[in-house]
């Protein structure tokens, strides 16, 4: 089966080469373009006539509401997820009344990240392949189950091992007390803010690493002893 064809639109060249990164992981999938600005985007959407756009809220020139707009009132057949750091309701409803896909808040997580273009490939393909339709398909496809429907909301469990508060203590760490981008904290760091060991500081650290929150990088000291240490992305 052809691959799903994917533009990425982030202004952030950093960012936009992890997303491609996160995409190709995943079989099935192709990036074909990245865009870094609006107008660039509209060109690559026209051009490559994409299955499916990655696509960034806020641009130097604004933000790509518009071209959601623009995307849906010239009937283009393709589809949107919206990343973005945008936490306001008022963003989420315009973007859903837009008609994205998904809507994932940055700093994206792998395994959601993963987790929505598997979902989007299964309503892709049925999409794609099927010519007439029931309500069991509908409400397959919007992921809808009347019996589950009244049902307490799944939240989606972490690695064993990897407690919530305890991450949540470990990433604050690196929003508040580490401000400079430029300098990482080694696990033995982390561990004596937060009160744990060494060896529990770097399990945290290193699932952060699995998705993409932060990157390690090797430093050496003023006596040549290498210490690995954490950066934000």
């Amino acid at each position: 089966m052809k691959d799903i064809e994917v533009i990425i639109v982030e202004d952030d060249a950093k960012i936009a080469g992890l997303h491609r990164r996160f995409t190709e992981r995943v079989e099935g999938f192709k990036v074909v373009a990245i865009a870094q600005g609006l107008d660039d985007a509209k060109t690559m959407i026209e051009l490559y006539k994409p299955d499916l756009i990655l696509l960034d809220l806020y641009f130097p020139e604004g933000t790509s509401l518009d071209l959601l707009r623009e995307i849906r009132m010239q009937g283009i057949e393709t589809d949107v997820i919206l990343i973005t750091a945008a936490r306001e309701m008022g963003t989420l409803k315009d973007a859903l009344r837009g008609g994205v896909f998904d809507y994932i808040i940055k700093p994206v997580i792998l395994d959601r990240f993963v987790a929505c273009l598997k979902k989007f490939e299964k309503y892709h393909h049925r999409l794609c392949s099927e010519a007439t339709i029931e309500q069991k398909d509908v409400d397959s496809m919007m992921n809808f189950s009347p019996a589950s429907s009244l049902q307490p909301p799944h939240t989606e469990s972490l690695p064993k091992g990897i407690d919530p508060l305890t991450l949540k203590k470990i990433k604050a760490v690196f929003e508040e007390s580490i401000t400079d981008s430029e300098k990482g904290a080694s696990a033995e760091d982390v561990g004596e803010i937060i009160g744990a060991s060494r060896s529990t500081a770097r399990r945290y650290l290193e699932y952060m690493v699995s998705i993409g929150e932060i990157y390690p990088d090797v430093v050496y000291g003023t006596v040549g002893r290498p210490e690995r240490k954490y950066f934000q992305n």
